[in-house]
């Protein structure tokens, strides 16, 4: 049965609601840095015992002057954690958009990094490929700088990959209303030195970019990796500035963690322009160009042979247990080298090789290698290398 009258309004779905953080473990100077950091204005307060907070524009747009937060200057006063409750409460129930930012970032830790990519928008909402094209080059400057922070090379290829997924799996994604915005919530203190060599980074990246412009060279990324440059870091500027109308990634340390030394306290943000794609792809060329082959010895189990005449030997695939940062090596071996492979593929025993990785495939493949030898281990490691071996072999296509 239907009763008649006037079908109502569709009322548009409410934002979920923000998480509290528990006000006891909540220090009322991070919580007033981040009210600062976010726009909210100070109106008084009495001296050294709490301050009063209205949000961004409060004094021109109605709605926004009911709300006020009065935080406690310090966690001595006895009623610390009741003022701080309410003061999240208040938070909760804001109208004010950076309300649920600040909530956000008491509850979540680690020092916050917003990427902004200016693309034409309709009532707010981008293109399912412009969001994709965000997070992928977010993902990619991220593990750009975890590489870098294990050391500095111009083209890192397969190199320190483990790590740089590690680290990935730490870093925290905010909610964004819309695929133009990405904030992201990197480890702090822990594993910090990572953010900052994306800061150092990104700014070196920014002047390489301006000296390029404006003489035509390509020196200056050069002198860029020892500052974390490299071949990855601006590929992926580049594809985050590509069908845009330019970007910026700002970044703003955790109160909470404290500042780290040796940088801004604020640091400015970076931009690019579509304007400085010709250079980014100029550097980005020349450092997977000029990065030389890497001398290693390498120890692995064979995860796979390949040879249409054995006798004449083969191509073989080592899962990298040590001696590269790389996680899988292709090589091609002569017959005596091969046979050991192979020997040792159907025993479970692990082989060293020495050789040289090649850039020119990601560092993921080991060019005149030699010398294999068998691995023996105890009977417990054997076993947990079969074990590895199966699932190697389950996870090749």
């Amino acid at each position: 049965m239907r009763l008649t009258g006037p079908d109502p309004e569709p009322s548009e779905p409410e934002p979920p609601a923000a998480e509290l953080p528990d006000p006891e473990r909540v220090d009322p100077q991070v919580l007033t840095a981040l009210l600062a950091r976010h726009g909210w204005q100070r109106r008084g307060g009495e001296s050294g015992r709490y301050t009063r907070w209205t949000p961004p524009g409060s004094g021109t747009r109605s709605g926004m002057a009911a709300t006020s937060l009065l935080v406690p200057a310090s966690t001595e006063y006895g009623d610390c954690t009741d003022l701080v409750g309410e003061a999240l409460t208040a938070l909760a129930h804001s109208g004010a958009p950076s309300a649920r930012e600040v909530l956000l970032a008491l509850t979540v830790p680690g020092d916050e990094i917003r990427w902004r990519r200016d693309v034409p928008r309709c009532a707010g909402a981008v293109p399912w490929t412009a969001a994709e094209r965000l997070r992928d080059a977010v993902r990619g400057m991220l593990s750009a700088a975890a590489r870098a922070a294990q050391g500095n090379a111009g083209y890192f290829g397969e190199r320190h990959g483990r790590y740089a997924t590690a680290y990935l799996e730490r870093v925290l994604i905010g909610p964004s209303s819309g695929g133009h915005l990405l904030t992201a919530y990197a480890p702090a203190p822990d594993e910090r030195h990572v953010t900052i060599t994306l800061l150092r980074a990104l700014q070196a990246a920014r002047d390489a970019v301006d000296y390029q412009r404006a003489t035509g060279r390509l020196e200056a990324f050069d002198a860029a990796v020892e500052l974390g440059v490299c071949h990855e870091l601006v590929a992926a500027v580049a594809h985050l500035v590509r069908d845009s109308e330019g970007a910026e990634i700002a970044l703003a340390w955790s109160p909470a963690a404290g500042l780290p030394l040796g940088v801004a306290a604020r640091p400015e943000p970076v931009e690019f322009s579509p304007g400085d794609l010709p250079a980014l792809h100029q550097a980005a060329a020349r450092y997977a160009a000029s990065e030389p082959p890497v001398p290693v010895t390498v120890t692995g189990t064979v995860v796979r042979l390949r040879s249409a005449r054995p006798a004449e030997g083969g191509s073989v695939r080592l899962r990298v247990l040590g001696g590269a940062d790389v996680r899988h090596v292709r090589m091609r071996l002569a017959a005596d080298d091969y046979r050991v492979a192979a020997h040792a593929h159907l025993v479970g025993l692990p082989v060293r090789v020495s050789g040289e990785l090649e850039p020119g495939r990601g560092f993921r493949r080991l060019s005149g290698a030699s010398g294999v030898t068998l691995l023996h281990v105890d009977a417990a490691e054997r076993d947990r290398l079969l074990k590895s071996l199966q699932e190697a072999a389950d996870a090749v296509d």
